[in-house]
Formats: structure tokens, sequence, C-alpha cells
């Protein structure tokens, strides 16, 4: 490993030992709190455009394994550990972390006090930050320019890199002639797991698709997926969603919930420095129950902005008070901004996908 550094826009700056890619990289800069499932994280195409920081002091130690993954490659821009385990022990294991990082031509960055990251993160807000090894530094303050001038995620449709180019489909094992289609706006693998349980077949659009193509299917229901990004640039996706309401059961998962959100009226807005991890305690407003939920957002909706809608708030995160779901009778939407699938994560709200379809017959 070579010597570098994590540098942010506001010129903090840490330094560290390089592993993987050694290269640069900018993105902007989270932390996640998950205490493991570091390689459900690197494989989350909600991720791209994203440096990850782990929260969990020591990483790596259970290697990579060919079945958790959650697409087919490392989408986000670099990750951050206090301490790699440079030995690895699982029965399924078949390379080290730093191997997958280097074969994905991702840049990882070990040694850095991840605690005074996070606090200044947590204080400040998420921001642009870059890896640089050593041998790339000319100063620290022309990166600190660089990555000021770098593209930001604010306004930018990132969800089109992530989205499957040509339509495919699963063969479900759930109840038979119930057919979901899947506007892919970054999916991950769990969420076609658990619809492939529930229903008989499950299709996956591109985020592009128009309402003829998906109508033209005859779904049972249709989702609208996790990915990256603003979700008001992703115009196309949210123009296909309005044109659905009322037409087909509607449901939305993180991206797509903040999608349905504006679809019917609402806006959403940045958070200070996002949920990203396995923790959160989300509130059924209904029924008062309480699921730990994971979670991988840095926008959220307006709740004032879908008053008089004829949209129903149905859960609340209990770190915030932001929306975590929402119900619409009129246009038989529902929507959640947590992740029911967890991977990684808690498998409380798993329950979410019979909910969906449960709409089927609503």
């Amino acid at each position: 490993m070579v010597s570098g550094f994590l540098i942010l826009e506001d010129g903090f700056y840490l330094p560290g030992r390089v592993f993987g890619a050694v290269k640069s990289s900018i993105g902007e800069v989270v932390f996640n709190t998950s205490m493991t499932g570091y390689q459900e994280i690197l494989t989350d195409p909600s991720y791209y455009g994203q440096i990850v920081v782990m929260t969990y002091p020591l990483i790596g130690n259970y290697g990579i394994n060919t079945e958790d993954v959650e697409s087919h490659k490392v989408w986000l821009s670099g990750f951050v550990v206090k301490e790699l385990s440079r030995i690895y022990s699982n029965w399924r294991a078949s390379q080290s972390l730093e191997d997958y990082l280097k074969e994905n031509g991702v840049v990882g960055i070990t040694g850095v006090d991840t605690r005074a990251l996070t606090r200044h993160i947590r204080l400040q807000g998420a921001m642009q930050g870059a890896i640089v090894p050593e041998s790339e530094l000319d100063s620290i303050r022309s990166w600190v320019g660089r990555v000021k001038d770098s593209p930001h995620l604010q306004g930018r449709n990132i969800a089109k890199d992530t989205s499957t180019k040509e339509p495919y489909e699963i063969t479900g094992v759930g109840r038979k002639g119930v057919r979901v289609v899947v506007i892919d706006c970054g999916v991950k693998r769990s969420i076609l797991h658990y619809l492939s349980q529930e229903a008989g077949e499950v299709i996956v659009l591109p985020w592009n698709s128009t309402v003829k193509q998906v109508l033209s299917y005859r779904p049972s229901g249709v989702l609208f997926s996790n990915g990256p990004g603003d979700p008001s640039a992703v115009v196309e996706t949210v123009e296909l969603a309005r044109e659905l309401l009322g037409k087909v059961p509607v449901w939305g998962i993180c991206l797509g919930h903040q999608i349905l959100g504006i679809a019917m009226g609402g806006k959403t807005y940045k958070l200070k420095f996002g949920h990203h991890g396995g923790n959160h305690p989300v509130k059924e407003l209904s029924t008062g129950r309480i699921d730990i939920t994971a979670q991988n957002h840095g926008f959220c909706v307006d709740p004032d902005s879908i008053k008089g809608v004829g949209v129903q708030i149905t859960h609340r995160n209990l770190y915030d008070g932001t929306v975590e779901g929402i119900y619409s009778k009129k246009f038989n939407v529902m929507s959640v901004q947590f992740h029911p699938e967890a991977a990684p994560g808690p498998f409380d709200a798993t329950y979410i996908f019979k909910r969906f379809m449960e709409a089927i017959d609503a």
C-alpha cells in the first residue's frame, strides 16, 4: 500500500494508505453505520458517484464471495475504512476486499481516522471529496479546488447510468398470473429476489420506458426502484410515474419513493448528511409498529409539499422525523423510503413486499 490522502472540498483532509486500485477519485463523501455488509454496499447502484466511509472500525475480515453482490459491479467512487483486515476468513469467501477493489478498478484508503471524519460530515454535511495517492498529490490546496469544481449530485440524472439498457424477465415462484413491472433506476438484486418470491413474473424495464411500453406488458403492478442521485433530475421517470397514476397499482422504494412523491405533486430536498446504514428506526403511524431498517438515501420528500394532494404519510424516521412512507388511496400508490429487502441490514421490514402484493387486490 502507498500513502495517500482523503481531501474534502472545505479543506479538511486526513492521511492514510491507499489500497485497491491506486488512483485518484472524486465523489460525494458519506458515512455508513452498518457493522457488516460491505460487499452489498460496494455493489449497491445507489452509491454511484459517492465515496463511502464505514464507521465500523474493522472492515474486510470475512472477505468477498460470489453470492452476496447486489449488482454486476462495484458502483461507488471510493471506499474509506479505519482498518483494512489483511486476513479474511469465511467458508464462502473467494478473495480479499483489497483484491476485489483492485479487480473492479476502485480505490480505497485505510488508516483514516473515521471517527473524526464522520463527526466532521455530521457537523458540516456531506460534501465532495477525493482520495488521492501521494504520487498524484501536487498540493492539498490544488486538490481542494478540483474537488470544489467537480460535478455535485444535485441536479444530475445519474440513475440513467445504473439502469438496465434492455428489458429482461425473471420467472417468479409466487402468485401465478401476477406480473410486476420494475422501472430500473439502479435496482438491487435483493429487491428482485423478494418480488420473485411474491409474483409469478417480474419484468425489468429501463428508467426511460414509456407508459405505452409499460402497459403493453399488462402489469398487475409497477415498482419504481431504488437508485442514485437527485430524484428531481430523473424527469422522464417522474413523467412516467405521473402517467401511470390511477391506471395500475404503483409502488416505490427509496429513489422510487421520491419519484412518486414528485409525480403526485410533491417536492424533494437534500438531507444534510443523508441516511446510510442498517440501524434506522422507522415508525408506522397507523399501528405504532417500529422497524429497524436499512437505508441509503441523500434526498427526502418534503412533507409540506404533499399536503392537500391526496397523499398520506404512513411512516416517519424516529431519528429526525423525516418522511419514510406515503400512501394514496386515490391513485393506489404506496412507497417507502427505507429498504425493505435490507442487504445489508435487519429483516424487520420484508413484510412490505406482501403489502405491495395486497395493493393488487385493493
